[in-house]
């Protein structure tokens, strides 16, 4: 798979220290801060379905960088149980940086066409199941109208009576 880790810390954005700023040192389950501390495992809990896991350390009142890192008495770290995965992905994609362009021009392509073919708009039904229908409706249109391209119409038909 290559899909890039969202970066969405609120913190960046207001020019403090993001997450990405902190390393985790998967052999001591701990986060490791940039002015050197150690954020350590607190406690788990589930948001939305998904299992987290929470991260701090008390060193934060007498840091010298602070006010870089958090507004709070002291920065706090979430981790997803399953983070180890988007990271061994963005590992991937760091590694070849023409990994997205590639995406954009093969795995991209079919679902733009699709949607366009479906008028750019939206789903016509509702729930899951029929959502689900609709859509494999619209992938085997475009998959017809692929093998038509490449093989022709007649070869196709004769393909369909055998």
């Amino acid at each position: 798979m290559t899909l890039p880790k969202p970066m969405t810390s609120g913190a960046k954005a207001e020019g403090r220290f993001g997450k990405q700023d902190f390393a985790y040192l998967a052999d001591k389950d701990a986060y490791r801060c940039p002015a050197g501390e150690k954020l350590t495992y607190r406690y788990s809990n589930v948001e939305n379905g998904q299992p987290l896991r929470r991260y701090w350390t008390n060193a934060c009142s007498s840091c010298v960088l602070k006010a870089a890192c958090t507004t709070g008495k002291e920065r706090r770290i979430t981790r997803a149980e399953d983070e180890h995965v988007l990271e061994a992905v963005q590992r991937r994609l760091d590694a070849d940086p023409t990994a997205m362009r590639r995406r954009r021009e093969t795995v991209e392509h079919p679902f733009g066409t699709l949607k366009a073919r479906m008028g750019a708009t939206h789903f016509l039904t509702r729930t899951m199941p029929k959502v689900a229908t609709e859509m494999a409706l619209a992938v085997l249109a475009y998959n017809f109208t692929r093998v038509m391209n490449i093989l022709g119409a007649g070869p196709l038909i004769a393909a369909m009576r055998t």
